[in-house]
């Protein structure tokens, strides 16, 4: 009896022993466990911390590019390119317009200081125009291609030689394109003459004003190399 009691008693030991001892790994385990997911928590935590203050970076770059953008614009508004502003007096002063159209300088003689109405002769207001627009076009396009160019009006032709206000503007443009030849020393080969009549218009003919402007001879400036 004795035998048993002990061998009783000792196995009752060694289940209590085991348990304890299972329970005590288990614990060990569940509290390593915990502390990997809390340092993975801090390392998550110190990651988004970081990425907030990319962030901010961006964002403070992003503002102040915008800044710089803004302050270009507004300099670039106030401050047009120079070629724009260039002013000839000397055609201010004759009534000769001019100005940048399609890319190339045009300078715009009016007819009504160039030809009588329904004529192709110019006058000696003309000429002094025209000799003052070849010395500007040698001294500032110097190598170029001149398209001297005439337009009409839309009134049909009446009393006049010419058949129609085509033929009337290839003939004025003539006109002024030979005396740049013969009295200016402009090349013969730097000149190409058309006359679109009243198609290409400036402003619509509606009235004896805008039909005033649409009457001219237009010197394009082609620029070579």
């Amino acid at each position: 009896m004795n035998v048993m009691h002990w061998s009783r008693l000792a196995l009752a030991g060694m289940l209590i022993f085991g348990t304890g001892l299972t329970s005590c790994v288990s614990t060990r385990a569940h509290q390593t466990a915990m502390d990997e997911k809390d340092a993975e928590l801090r390392k998550l935590r110190e990651e988004r911390a970081a990425l907030k203050g990319q962030i901010q970076d961006l964002r403070s770059n992003l503002d102040n590019t915008r800044g710089e953008l803004a302050n270009a614009s507004a300099k670039v508004n106030e401050d047009p390119p120079a070629k724009e502003e260039k002013r000839f007096p000397e055609l201010d002063q004759m009534g000769i317009d001019y100005g940048m159209k399609d890319g190339h300088m045009t300078i715009s003689i009016p007819n009504s200081i160039s030809f009588a109405a329904g004529q192709a002769a110019l006058s000696n207001d003309g000429k002094k125009a025209i000799k003052e627009v070849a010395a500007l076009l040698k001294k500032q396009y110097p190598k170029a291609t001149y398209w001297v160019e005439g337009h009409t009006d839309s009134d049909p032709i009446k009393k006049s030689k010419f058949d129609s206000n085509r033929e009337l503007s290839v003939e004025r443009a003539l006109a002024v394109q030979k005396f740049l030849v013969e009295e200016c020393s402009v090349a013969d080969d730097d000149c190409v003459v058309a006359g679109h009549g009243q198609y290409d218009p400036v402003v619509p003919n509606d009235n004896d004003k805008n039909k005033a402007k649409n009457r001219r001879v237009e010197i394009v400036v082609h620029k070579r190399g």
